[in-house]
């Protein structure tokens, strides 16, 4: 059964069909980077449920499509936050991103040709996003900290920004 929680990740209490379960390990410290991988790790997680639960084909690769699109995304997020706060791994880290998103589309090519989306597709997945937030994304989180990035961002009211700036 799905659960809503209060930052709009979902979290899964079948414990079988989930692949990968979110937990304090997998954050890296800033929460707007832990809130974009939530997403990510739901994606994975729906793309095993529709899997396991034989959903179909279709299903399973419109839920591949929005994974890949997504990572799209958050890669660019982070590519941007290291070009502006000049981050000297910045080269080396596009460039796993670029090759991790290669890996993808290639997969997403195979299932496009008929081939049926796997648990060696899924374990590949689960291994690259949990090494990739676990080694690399890591990596940057002290460098942006000492950059000025917030760890958390506070939502205040307007009242009191104006009286507390």
């Amino acid at each position: 059964m799905e659960n809503a929680v209060a930052d709009g990740h979902r979290t899964d209490n079948k414990g079988s069909n989930v692949l990968i379960p979110w937990n304090d390990s997998l954050s890296v410290g800033i929460q707007e980077i832990d809130e974009q991988h939530k997403v990510l790790v739901d994606l994975l997680n729906e793309l095993h449920r529709a899997i396991t639960e034989h959903h179909g084909s279709d299903t399973a690769i419109g839920i591949l499509d929005r994974l890949v699109e997504y990572t799209r995304i958050h890669f660019s997020v982070e590519e941007s936050l290291m070009r502006v706060l000049d981050y000297p791994g910045y080269e080396e880290h596009k460039q796993h991103h670029e090759q991790l998103i290669e890996q993808v589309y290639e997969l997403r090519g195979k299932v496009g040709d008929g081939k049926h989306i796997s648990f060696e597709l899924l374990h590949f997945l689960k291994s690259w996003l949990t090494r990739h937030i676990l080694e690399d994304d890591r990596d940057y989180v002290p460098f942006f900290l000492s950059r000025g990035v917030k760890a958390s961002y506070e939502k205040r009211s307007w009242l009191d920004r104006i009286f507390h700036r």
